[in-house]
């Protein structure tokens, strides 16, 4: 009997998945998952929430290290120097996979042959906001406000190259407006600014400004997505109202050094896909405002080649520069 069922358990084994296998011989050390921004933030709590989940899925223990400062090159630069033993992953971005490769001139690591991807898991869908001070309640209202007073059309961002800020240089193109870019050091006071009145508007990540879209202390005049948001459906989109396929959102995936064995990055895939899925990480992006957002390694890394080519046009064009 005990013959029969060893031979049972081991036909199993061999049965599943060799990513399965492949975890459940790794280390017991915890995994570092390297987050390249402050503790606090909107990203920061996704971070947590799915190495809590994935750990759960995977039967493994994650940690957060956050790694901020340097526009998110000081975490990528320490996780591209890592050793690919399975034991390290990274957050990456639109920063760090998108924009910095042309915003910089020397990086300390190569975005394209460093990382190897193991999947998307956020998209932050991106509003136009306006201040309660400009008289306009939709997109159309808004442009013929700023052609009117160009020298008001002033608008505001979380810094230089981030997501809100090319969103907005592409609105500029397709717009043809005349508006002046004032870039902060981040969302929140950014948000601080446009309440009060001190710039007029700005294309913010609805994360950073779900308080003031439940309280109304901020005007949502549409959102830069092909369709409306879940959870909140009485905002329309940009396209609907006349701005014909304007897109553009902020996006997170799982990355991990280059050499890191396929069969990790396939479990890390996995335990992404089965926490995306729990009902407490869905509720917890819902609350925040952000939508889940799964894809298998190959087709991450396709979106981010396109999500390259794409903003770096733009940002050539508009001679952006961190250096």
């Amino acid at each position: 009997m005990r013959k029969r069922l060893f031979l049972k358990a081991l036909f199993a084994l061999a049965a599943g998945s060799g990513a399965a296998a492949c975890w459940a011989q790794a280390s017991d050390k915890p995994i570092e998952w390297v987050h390249p921004y402050p503790v606090g933030g909107g990203s920061d709590a996704i971070a947590r929430k799915l190495a809590e989940s994935v750990g759960a899925q995977m039967g493994r223990s994650f940690f957060v290290s956050n790694k901020p400062g340097g526009a998110t090159n000081i975490a990528a630069a320490y996780v591209a120097n890592a050793r690919a033993n399975g034991n390290i992953v990274f957050t990456g971005d639109f920063a760090t996979l998108a924009a910095n490769p042309h915003l910089f001139t020397n990086l300390p690591y190569d975005s394209a042959r460093d990382f190897v991807s193991a999947g998307l898991y956020a998209r932050y869908p991106i509003l136009l906001v306006v201040s309660s001070k400009v008289p306009a309640s939709n997109l159309d209202e808004f442009l013929q406000w700023a052609r009117a007073h160009p020298d008001s059309a002033n608008f505001a961002s979380s810094g230089v190259g981030s997501p809100q800020h090319l969103a907005a240089e592409l609105f500029r193109e397709r717009t043809g407006l005349t508006m002046t870019h004032v870039a902060y050091r981040g969302g929140a006071p950014a948000v601080t600014d446009l309440m009060a009145g001190a710039v007029s508007f700005a294309l913010m990540d609805a994360s950073t400004v779900v308080p003031q879209m439940k309280t109304g202390r901020l005007k949502v005049l549409g959102v830069a997505s092909p369709q409306r948001m879940k959870n909140f459906p009485d905002i329309p989109t940009l396209h609907e109202q006349g701005l014909k396929d304007f897109e553009a959102f902020a996006w997170q995936g799982m990355l991990v050094p280059a050499g890191t064995p396929r069969a990790t990055v396939e479990a890390l895939n996995q335990g992404l896909a089965a926490a995306l899925k729990t009902q407490a990480v869905i509720e917890f992006y819902a609350n925040i405002a952000v939508e889940p957002w799964f894809s298998s390694p190959e087709e991450m890394s396709s979106f981010v080649a396109g999500e390259n080519s794409r903003w770096g046009k733009i940002i050539r064009e508009r001679g952006i520069s961190l250096q």
